[in-house]
């Protein structure tokens, strides 16, 4: 496995982040529970960008979870809503915010996004459909 969640939110820089929309601004909390202890990670969102600091204060959105989770979610190996499909994380609160993550952890690195995919396949049944034509 690659970097470690918190390793990884120590990293994050306060830069603007285009895919997070102008008016999306909110607090999240990340809860790694682990072995009858829990870290805290506190976001606060706004202005594109994003803060992170050490708290267990109330936020608008409460993600909870398995440090083991958020750790493949920082290496890469886990998206955060397959992850919570799968019921490994919990989430309560604005849901809104929920799309933040996919800002602060990357993903898998082979993944595309749904619309690029069905491009591609437009595209390869518009080939095969001239090739035949």
């Amino acid at each position: 496995m690659g970097t470690t969640a918190a390793e990884h939110l120590r990293t994050l820089t306060p830069e603007r982040r285009p895919g997070i929309p102008d008016t999306m601004a909110g607090t999240l909390r990340l809860d790694a529970y682990q072995d009858g202890w829990t870290e805290h990670w506190y976001l606060t969102v706004a202005d594109q960008r994003i803060e992170v600091s050490r708290s267990a204060d109330d936020a608008d959105l409460v993600v909870r979870a398995h440090r083991s989770v958020f750790d493949r979610l920082a290496a890469g190996e886990l998206r955060a809503s397959a992850a919570m499909l799968r019921n490994d994380l919990t989430v309560q609160g604005d849901m809104r915010l929920f799309v933040v993550l996919r800002r602060v952890f990357p993903g898998p690195g082979d993944a595309r996004h749904p619309r690029e995919a069905a491009r591609q396949l437009a595209a390869e049944s518009a080939t095969g459909r001239e090739a035949r034509g």
